[in-house]
């Protein structure tokens, strides 16, 4: 928290410091400032920003002066310094060179400042010299060595073209661009030539005076002895300025410091003119004597430029590369392309800040030059190799984005291809599949089999980071495409070995709707090719995520297989992984087959509907165990009245026989199991044709009832038990069934039965149960009601009462024929 404050409150500061300085300067129309990376110029009085244009995004740097840090001066320094800083920004927008500053927007002033914006600017000289300079910041020996080659090209541009005395080179004044070029600022105090009548060059001559504030003039520090002795200004004035500089790049501070003290200096160049040198220790050995040459008191022997250029320091390797990227735009594609060929055994020599910042500019401006992108993408890579995913995404990536794009020359998918790994690695997930892909897209289409393969074989490398839809709509049918339309075997057996490295990351119908078809197009028998196919229907068969169904292994998978174990070229290791894949398919078939099976006829055995002799043979084995403890004498029994004891015993009556007769009666519904229906058919017709008792109801209506846990429960199922009322407690004690009155006679509805004296008799009279009876067929309803008339009149005299039959005479053959229709038409609709 507090170094997010901290960035708060210096962001803070910086806007308010700007809004303070340029608000009404014209700068800030077209550029938009943000925050300051350094200071440079006469006493470091100009303020350097980032920036960029508002219109384009260019980067900048705005140079801003604020007239505020001049109110302690007087009002003539005042006037005096802000002409010579108007005229050293108006000088150095005039000159144009690759080593000076280039002005990008004029100088602009305002009530409380100057501003003019440059190419992006780093730091100058004096920020980046001494001991206390960040570790980040300091220079590299080939740095310094580069800088200063640059500083005599920048030099001799001013002597010998421009005709002009700088007269302030110091580490104020020279500045490090943004690709670390070291280029002359503050021309504050130079003098343009102006030639004598003889047409010798000539630069007037500034005396040097106290009453001017010491900013307002050219540093002491760095001014020649001749200025002091002689009174003159020339061209080598600048050199003996230039060597100072060299002192104080390596030792920190200037030969000797002496402000405005101008008599100091004049004794100091007494004591040059006796050779006196200040110890040169911190100096490279190799540019002493030529450093003391530059500071030689007498001008006329101090080196020149050129000779300075030859001399041993500078004859590095790192030193002589930078040098010659500088001068490539002078150069034909030959000449670049051997240069760049002999790059990548350089480039790991040089320090990483030095191959970002000073090689790789140059690089990337070759990008335009088609021909010559070969030659250079593969030195720009190799710096991204050095480089952290930040700084190849700051400094390289945007530069790469538009050669992605890029088919011709071919050499160029074919350089990414080989370097693909790289860009996963340090490109972002989402520039990846807006640069990447489309990239790898182009090189699947293209026809070089080495590029192909090696797209191939990066593909799955980042499978991860192609979504769904872009992996079934554009990566897979092309190298299906690819797959089927090659000639080359090495090529198709890549594309099989990609898909199944793919596999892994589709889903199940993807593989079996797009990939398992698309295998039995394949036409090339090559042992190779069938082994990349058997490669994928083991990896589609044996990964838990994906899996073929038994359906398509049966169908399609093995019908497939089997031939391809007969092809020509197998060998016995090749043709055993073949049959040892469709062993496995068969043993999984028949296994989940099986299983399938044994579970189907589980299910069908659980759900079939029973036939009726099953339910009543279970209720039946229900019944005869659950009363079996109660009736000791009728184990034997099968009769639906067995649970039930009669109190009067059932009397023979001869003149029955017909009656009799139908006791042999039976109805066969199966032979295998019990004749539930015909025992109780039995078991009613043995009870009408041998009771005597004349209130027996009918066979049809004599249901039975045992007794459930929710009532009574007829076992006959002629009865609609859910209508049968279960009788309530009372204190009835029947000792037979023959007594009741299924019909309710006397009268009495609802309730229990209730006992009577009719005629002194002790009767019981039954409440009618509502239960609705199934009767034979052509049985005469009739009938039924007469009888149930004549009973009702019976029950005051029991001795007049008649048996509830359908009739009084013998069975008749008709009834033979009802009493089959019932058995086997109407009782089997019922139950169906």
């Amino acid at each position: 928290m507090d170094m997010i404050n901290k960035f708060y409150s210096t962001a803070v500061q910086t806007v308010s410091t700007l809004s303070g300085v340029l608000p009404g300067n014209n700068v800030t129309r077209e550029y938009e400032v943000l925050d300051q990376v350094c200071t440079a110029g006469v006493g470091l009085m100009w303020k350097v920003y980032n920036g960029y244009k508002k219109s384009t995004k260019q980067e900048v740097s705005v140079f801003v002066f604020e007239k505020k840090s001049l109110e302690r001066w007087s009002k003539d320094d005042r006037e005096t310094m802000l002409e010579t800083l108007r005229r050293g920004v108006q000088q150095l927008t005039k000159i144009r060179h690759p080593h000076v500053l280039t002005v990008q927007h004029p100088l602009e002033e305002s009530r409380d400042s100057l501003a003019f914006a440059t190419e992006p600017v780093f730091a100058s000289l004096a920020n980046v010299v001494g001991d206390s300079v960040r570790s980040d910041k300091k220079l590299y020996d080939v740095e310094i060595r580069h800088g200063l080659l640059q500083l005599f090209d920048g030099l001799q541009f001013l002597h010998q073209d421009a005709k002009i005395v700088h007269r302030n080179i110091s580490a104020e004044t020279i500045v490090i661009n943004k690709n670390r070029s070291w280029k002359l600022f503050g021309f504050d105090f130079c003098i343009a030539n102006q030639p004598a009548t003889d047409g010798t060059p000539h630069w007037p001559f500034r005396e040097y005076t106290t009453s001017l504030h010491v900013l307002a003039q050219p540093s002491l520090e760095y001014t020649a002895p001749e200025v002091a002795l002689n009174s003159i200004n020339t061209p080598d004035s600048d050199l003996f300025s230039l060597g100072v500089l060299i002192f104080t790049i390596y030792s920190g501070k200037p030969l000797k410091m002496f402000g405005s003290d101008y008599s100091g200096f004049r004794r100091y160049a007494n004591e040059l003119n006796q050779r006196k040198y200040p110890p040169m220790n911190a100096v490279p050995g190799d540019l002493t004597e030529s450093l003391k040459a530059l500071l030689h008191p007498s001008a006329s022997l101090r080196p020149k430029l050129h000779e300075l250029k030859q001399i041993t320091y500078f004859q590095d390797v790192g030193v002589k590369t930078l040098s010659y990227l500088d001068s490539l735009y002078q150069w034909d594609n030959l000449q670049k392309s051997k240069f760049y060929k002999g790059l990548p055994q350089i480039i790991p020599t040089l320090p990483h800040r030095v191959n970002l910042h000073s090689i790789l500019p140059y690089l990337v401006k070759e990008f335009v030059n088609s021909p010559m992108i070969p030659f250079v993408l593969p030195n720009v890579l190799l710096i991204a190799e050095m480089s952290s995913q930040k700084e190849y995404c700051d400094h390289i990536l945007p530069h790469l984005k538009p050669i992605f794009k890029l088919t011709d020359p071919i050499q160029i998918l074919l350089i990414f291809m080989q370097k693909m790994d790289l860009l996963l690695k340090l490109t972002p997930a989402e520039e990846v599949k807006q640069s990447v892909l489309p990239l790898l897209y182009r090189s699947l289409e293209c026809d070089m089999p080495q590029i192909q393969d090696l797209c191939l074989a990066v593909l799955p490398t980042f499978s991860t980071l192609i979504d769904y839809n872009a992996m079934k709509n554009s990566v897979l049918p092309r190298i299906k495409k690819l797959c089927l339309q090659s000639s080359n075997v090495s090529v198709k057996v890549n594309c099989l070995i990609s898909i199944g490295k793919l596999l892994e990351n589709l889903d199940k119908w993807l593989v079996l709707d797009e990939i398992l078809p698309f295998l039995q197009q394949i036409q090339s028998r090559e042992p190779a090719i069938i082994m990349g196919i058997i490669g994928i229907y083991k990896i589609a068969m044996t990964n838990t995520k994906l899996g073929i169904t038994k359906d398509v292994m049966a169908h399609k998978c093995i019908p497939y297989l089997v031939p391809l174990s007969v092809e020509n070229g197998l060998t016995i290791a090749q043709f055993n992984t073949i049959v040892a894949l469709i062993k496995e398919m068969l043993g999984r078939v028949e296994l989940e087959q099986r299983e399938k099976l044994q579970q189907l006829s589980t299910i069908q055995r659980d759900n079939k509907p029973k036939d009726a002799s099953e339910i009543l043979a279970n209720e039946l084995e229900t019944s005869t165990l659950s009363s079996s403890g109660a009736t000791n004498g009728n184990k034997g029994n099968d009769d639906m009245f067995s649970g039930f004891s009669v109190g009067q015993p059932k009397p023979t009556n001869t003149t029955l026989a017909p009656v009799k007769a139908k006791e042999q009666l039976k109805i066969t519904h199966t032979a295998a199991k019990p004749d539930i229906l015909s025992s109780m058919m039995q078991s009613n017709l043995t009870g009408l044709g041998t009771s005597t008792v004349p209130s027996v109801p009918p066979p049809s209506a004599t249901p039975v009832q045992v007794q459930t846990n929710n009532g009574w429960h007829s076992a006959n199922p002629l009865v609609m038990n859910h209508q049968l009322a279960s009788p309530q407690s009372s204190n009835n004690n029947f000792s037979s069934l023959d007594d009741l009155d299924p019909f309710g006679g006397g009268g009495n509805s609802g309730g229990a039965a209730k006992p009577s004296n009719v005629n002194g008799a002790n009767m019981y009279t039954v409440q009618q149960p509502t239960v609705n009876y199934i009767y034979p067929t052509n049985y005469s309803l009739n009938n039924i009601q007469q009888q149930q008339q004549q009973q009702k009149l019976s029950m005051g005299n029991p001795s007049q009462a008649l048996p509830l039959m359908p009739q009084t005479k013998p069975l008749q053959p008709a009834d033979n024929q009802n009493l089959n229709a019932l058995s086997q038409q109407d009782i089997l609709n019922f139950l169906n």
